[in-house]
Formats: structure tokens, sequence, C-alpha cells
């Protein structure tokens, strides 16, 4: 395990932990199945199930460009830390919506808080994978 770096193997934590999430709102899942007449999850229970799943393996390709970036530790973990934030935010969100049962569709009305934070998820995201992005091509081919 030393030839990987202290930075991947924290990125690779965090996708283990994303994944054990996912695991447990799988059971969360379940038993709203059992427990519903017409045999649904909620769907916002549903949503973070799936997306704590599919964040879980976007936070291994993370630790991938992050192993192979030309940047610092402090930058490939500043880069991936955000966007392990914002995939942890939006499951999060999604839970409290699915155990709460107080909407389908959080984006129906937003206030300026919520479109704030989207604004802001948007921009973390992509300038985040871009500065990975960017320590990989300049590795790789620089």
């Amino acid at each position: 395990m030393d030839h990987l770096g202290t930075d991947t193997r924290i990125v690779l934590l965090l996708a283990g932990l994303m994944f054990l999430w996912a695991l447990l709102l799988g059971q969360l899942k379940y038993r709203q199945i059992l427990a519903s007449p017409q045999g649904h999850a909620h769907p916002y229970t549903d949503i973070a199930h799936r997306a704590a799943l599919l964040y879980s393996f976007a936070l291994l390709l993370v630790a991938a460009f992050v192993e192979l970036s030309a940047w610092t530790t402090a930058v490939d973990l500043a880069a991936a830390g955000v966007l392990a934030f914002y995939f942890a935010a939006s499951v999060a969100s999604y839970t409290v919506h699915g155990i709460r049962r107080d909407t389908d569709n959080q984006l129906r009305d937003p206030g300026a808080l919520v479109r704030g934070f989207m604004v802001s998820l948007a921009v973390a995201e992509i300038g985040a994978f871009g500065v990975l992005l960017a320590g990989f091509v300049v590795e790789a081919f620089g």
C-alpha cells in the first residue's frame, strides 16, 4: 500500500464510506418497500440509494486522477475533498427527503438558498474535477 499516495488512500477511504452508505440506504429502501402498500420506497430514498452507489464509484475515478496527478497532495486533496463534500451533501439531502417524505421534487420551488447551493455545486464539482484532470494531463502529457 506504500506505493499509493496519502491523498489517494484518503479518497479510496471516502469511496468505501460512500459505498457503505449506499448499502445502508439499500436497507432503508427495502424497509420502505415492505412498509408500503404499493411496494415502493419513497422516490428520494431510491434516489439517495442510487446516487450513493454512483458517487462511490465516481470517487474511485477521482482516486485514480488524484494518484496520477502532477499537483501536490494538498491541491489534490482539496479538489477531491470538494467533490466528496458535494457528493455527500447531495446524498444527505436526498436521504432526509426520503425519510421525511416531504417532497417528490426538491427543486420544484427552490428558494434562494437552494438555488445558491445548486450554483455552488455545479461550479465546485466541475472546477474541482477540472483541477484533477489538468493535473493528470500535465503528468501524462506534459
